[in-house]
């Protein structure tokens, strides 16, 4: 009687296969979802809690636009509190009035009209934040601080995917 052979190499590699399969039932697959946005190094600084809501912060020139989105699933978040500061033309981002914050539509966009972002020690940037605190709850706090391009740049767009608590 004839045995039918199969190589030890094939058979090795039939079984790790098998073992790494999602489908085999033996690992978790896992979903390719929206990762949450980290929150970025200064971000935070001159941050003031609870800055009032606004239509533009001081005579404007300079367009800040995002959207907010959450993590996972990517679904965009209406009614999101953010606020934004900076170094500008009008006044330091220590500044009370270089603050403003503003809610997300209904398709998780914002906006801000503020005055132009102006170089604070050697970069112009500005910064954004959601806070868990002063927004709405069951997401994680994220503070961003990106930098223009080119000082020269008249508007700034960012994303935030916020990671529910």
């Amino acid at each position: 009687m004839t045995t039918p052979s199969i190589a030890r190499r094939t058979m090795l590699a039939t079984g790790a296969a098998a073992l790494l399969t999602p489908t085999a039932g033996l690992l978790p697959a896992t979903a390719a979802g929206v990762k949450p946005t980290p929150t970025m190094r200064g971000g935070a600084n001159n941050y003031r809690p609870g800055a009032p809501i606004v239509d533009r912060i001081g005579r404007g020139g300079f367009l800040m636009t995002g959207s907010v989105r959450r993590a996972g699933d990517g679904a965009p978040l209406p009614g999101m509190r953010i606020q934004m500061w900076a170094h500008t033309t009008e006044g330091h981002e220590r500044d009370q009035s270089s603050h403003g914050a503003t809610l997300t539509d209904a398709n998780g966009t914002f906006q801000m009209d503020m005055p132009q972002i102006v170089p604070a020690f050697g970069q112009a940037h500005g910064h954004l934040g959601y806070d868990n605190e002063y927004g709405t709850a069951g997401f994680q706090t994220v503070f961003l601080r990106p930098l223009l391009r080119k000082s020269s740049d008249t508007t700034l767009h960012v994303e935030f995917v916020l990671q529910p608590v």
